[in-house]
Parts: structure tokens; sequence; C-alpha cells
């Protein structure tokens, strides 16, 4: 998760695309991932939980309205040939 986050604040869409479970591939493009990549300035990763396979995450950014946001998650990953993968997540 932590890696992912990174890659949102550097806009590393091709990571973030990558670490996508291939059935969660098939709703993303680059383009999309980097928009919202570069929509957005990262500011802070917070974990509020975790499983082995499921992280509930707080990440903190401001908008491109500079407005603070927070974006409440928890993802489901995972594991395919010893990589974890993004399989999918529910915000609250």
């Amino acid at each position: 998760m932590r890696s992912r986050y990174s890659a949102y604040a550097v806009h590393d869409a091709e990571y973030l695309y990558n670490t996508s479970a291939p059935a969660m591939r098939r709703h993303l493009t680059k383009p999309s991932i980097l928009h919202w990549a570069k929509s957005n300035h990262w500011v802070k990763l917070e974990i509020v939980r975790a499983t082995v396979n499921m992280v509930e995450f707080k990440a903190y950014y401001l908008d491109n309205k500079l407005q603070a946001r927070v974006h409440h998650e928890v993802s489901i990953f995972v594991q395919q040939n010893g990589t974890w993968l993004y399989e999918d997540g529910s915000y609250t």
C-alpha cells in the first residue's frame, strides 16, 4: 500500500497499473491514473488497520483548488506469482 501511495505522489501511472490485479486493469487506463495522481497534491498516508490481504487507509491530499481532502478506503489485495496486487477497494 505504501508503495502505491508513493507512486501516486510521484505520478508513476505505470507502477500503479502494473500493481493492479488483471480484473481491475480492465477498468483502468494509464492516462486516467496519471490524471488522478496529478490532479492532487498528496500530503500524508495513514494506515488505519491491516490484515494479510486488506489495508484500511486514509490518504490526505490537496485537490486542484487547494482544498484539504481525505481519501478513506478499505483495499483488498491478492497475491499472484509472489506479487501483491490491488484487487478492489471500497470507500468510506
